[in-house]
């Protein structure tokens, strides 16, 4: 056995995300079985502390089986390859949804009342779960406070498989175990006990956590944003989702193209965005997979694929009444970087500039010699075989170009200060073959 019980994995979870007590962070409890565990972490942490309704979709007649999981404010995740596996039919999955959001409901009443929820806009969200197995529940969550607005969203329990570690880092800026066991067959095993949470002991942890008042005060929407819309583009097989932010005045936009299996969702990517429409650039990031399609790993290097549905949206925003008029520019990291670079040889002039952030331009050989926009190449000298990659396309490059390399970044870029220069280096790029801008506004790194 790891822990004792609830209460002491909770103690040895807090030690672990004591660093993150100066960001004046909120932790959010997955009822029942994260109550416990949470309160440990915020008393550590001197934090206040909310939570967050998850059901879990099982599978009919083997509710083991999670197909999928549903959150507070209708937020949910489906795995399709298990509706696959188990035959799941559409009236079967619609009949577990509604029969779960009906305990969801009553969770929410019971749990909650009359007490209004913290406010989690613009904050570091922690979400305290008693365990990490398949991920799906926590992954709900994730998208359940994004969706609220958190600013920084970290997953925290204290033991969960590797598979569920993985899946929720795609969505979460961090991921915090005490233990990862190399085989996680329950979560119940590594606790001496592991009893079931009752109603009655998550009602007597929030009844004794009053809600700071701070806490409940409005925040205003971001100022300065003209538009701010969610989109859909229609592909074969579905409909991908994107948000599209347009600041007053803008002066270009900049589609984002993710890689490596990550999303509109991804916390590095909407930092950058968020970054750019400081600077009056409109921004737009989207799904480049279907949630079908992103179950299924070889279609994130499906490079034809991906720069096809980038091409199809980049010619949408040509007609599209916020940003028809805007200069448009292309943002790639990881394997999104070779869709950007193929999308920017089929758009040609209509693409003003490119910027890849840990990108794999390798992927996008062939097309190379076709980009004539001008493209700015960020490595980390830390990502050493991604950096000789860069530099081996960057000789093959048509149009102007350039390679930076941010000392002590590695591929992710998630050294202090590392990603703030990929926004700053970035912002400039575009501000300055936008016609509007030069890349003195960014400072060099060599």
């Amino acid at each position: 056995m790891v822990f004792s019980d609830r209460r002491d994995a909770g103690l040895r979870l807090a030690e672990r995300l004591r660093h993150y007590a100066g960001e004046d962070p909120v932790v959010v409890a997955l009822p029942r079985g994260g109550v416990p565990v949470a309160v440990q972490v915020a008393d550590v942490l001197a934090a206040p502390m909310d939570i967050l309704a998850v059901r879990k979709l099982g599978a009919p007649g083997h509710p083991e089986l999670a197909v999928g999981a549903v959150a507070e404010d209708s937020v949910g995740v489906i795995d399709t390859r298990m509706v696959r596996v188990t035959s799941l039919s559409e009236r079967d999955l619609d009949e577990t949804l509604d029969r779960e959001s009906v305990e969801l409901d009553r969770r929410v009443h019971t749990y909650r009342g009359d007490r209004p929820r913290i406010e989690l806009a613009d904050r570091t969200v922690i979400i305290v779960d008693d365990g990490l197995a398949t991920g799906l529940t926590d992954l709900a969550a994730v998208r359940a406070v994004r969706a609220r607005g958190a600013r920084r969203v970290v997953v925290a329990a204290p033991v969960g498989s590797r598979a569920a570690v993985e899946l929720l880092g795609s969505e979460a800026d961090d991921v915090v175990c005490a233990f990862i066991p190399r085989d996680l067959h329950s979560v119940g095993q590594w606790s001496a006990d592991f009893s079931e949470v009752d109603d009655e002991e998550v009602l007597a942890v929030l009844e004794d956590r009053p809600v700071p008042r701070r806490d409940l005060a409005a925040v205003p929407d971001v100022p300065g944003l003209e538009v701010r819309q969610a989109v859909t583009f229609e592909v074969p097989g579905g409909l991908l989702e994107g948000d599209l932010a347009v600041p007053e005045g803008a002066r270009g936009l900049v589609v984002f193209a993710h890689g490596s299996g990550s999303g509109r969702h991804s916390p590095r990517n909407r930092a950058v965005a968020e970054a750019l429409q400081q600077r009056g650039l409109a921004t737009l990031l989207f799904d480049l997979l279907t949630d079908e399609e992103s179950m299924d790993r070889s279609h994130v290097f499906d490079i034809p694929m991906l720069a096809g549905r980038l091409t199809q949206v980049g010619r949408w925003s040509r007609e599209h009444p916020a940003t028809a008029e805007l200069p448009l520019g292309l943002f790639g990291a990881s394997t999104g970087a070779a869709a950007a670079l193929v999308a920017a040889a089929e758009l040609g002039p209509d693409v003003r500039a490119v910027v890849s952030r840990g990108g794999r331009p390798d992927l996008a050989a062939d097309r190379l010699d076709q980009v004539t926009a001008p493209t700015l190449l960020i490595v980390g000298r830390r990502d050493e075989s991604v950096l000789l990659l860069n530099r081996m396309a960057a000789i093959r490059l048509a149009g102007p170009h350039e390679l930076a390399v941010i000392d002590g970044a590695g591929h992710v870029f998630e050294e202090p200060g590392a990603l703030e220069q990929v926004a700053a280096l970035a912002g400039g790029w575009f501000l300055a073959h936008m016609g509007v801008g030069s890349m003195a506004d960014a400072g060099t790194v060599s």
